[in-house]
């Protein structure tokens, strides 16, 4: 297992999701080509991103859908998360330190599980997820804090049995990409500040990502792909 860090020469924040993508895609070009990878985005911020990655690698893009769990009333913290599949992560120690009952875990959980089956009908008009045994999967999000969803998809894909699973971020704290490294096969992370604080520090730019956005991005990638196969048989 080996994790990578690259740090910008001169700056510390993307301008865009879409700069990011392409700053990452740069630090993934190895797997450019290859007919076993496919490009999986954590929506939905992570999308943007995403469509960036695999339009440069020529690779699918889908998404893996993943919930944070927010501690009630403090929301932005994350206790845990649930992914496709029906996978779930908790954070022991935030759970044990802040003395959450059993009862609100479970009603996050539930609450985030609904949201989660509504993104996979929009996102994916019934489509079901591509087979990802003996694939290569690139697993990509718009940057990493705590990396409870990161890790609850990565749990979730190992029951899919792909050949390897590689995460890939523009931005993460850098104990959150070592503490990562146990979880998957590779760890990209193209910058590693400190202190991190919170993922929008390093963009100049971070609007929300619309489902609408969502959409739009996977139609164009996959239209992409289409025109790229189009083109090769003639």
């Amino acid at each position: 297992m080996t994790a990578a860090s690259s740090r910008i020469p001169g700056t510390n924040r993307f301008r865009d999701r879409q700069e990011a993508g392409r700053v990452l895609a740069d630090l993934l070009k190895a797997f450019a080509g290859r007919p076993d990878v496919i490009v999986l985005a954590l929506p939905r911020g992570g999308v943007p991103v995403a469509f960036e990655v695999a339009s440069a690698l020529h690779a699918p893009l889908d998404v893996f859908v993943v919930r944070k769990l927010g501690v009630p009333g403090h929301e932005e913290l994350a206790m845990g998360a649930v992914a496709s599949g029906g996978v779930g992560v908790l954070n022991q120690d935030i759970v044990r330190d802040l003395g959450l009952p059993k009862a609100a875990i479970e009603a996050a959980v539930q609450r985030e599980e609904l949201e989660l089956r509504r993104r996979e009908r929009v996102y994916r008009d019934g489509r079901p997820l591509p087979d990802l045994k003996n694939r290569v999967v690139i697993l990509v999000d718009d940057g990493l804090a705590t990396g409870a969803t990161m890790r609850a998809a990565a749990q979730a894909l190992r029951r899919h049995e792909p050949e390897r699973i590689i995460v890939a971020v523009p931005t993460a704290a850098p104990d959150t990409c070592e503490a990562l490294k146990s979880e998957v096969d590779e760890v990209i992370c193209a910058i590693t500040p400190e202190p991190f604080q919170a993922v929008g520090l390093w963009y100049d730019e971070f609007p929300q990502t619309s489902d609408e956005e969502v959409r739009d991005l996977l139609a164009r990638s996959a239209a992409g792909l289409v025109s790229q196969t189009d083109n090769a048989t003639k």
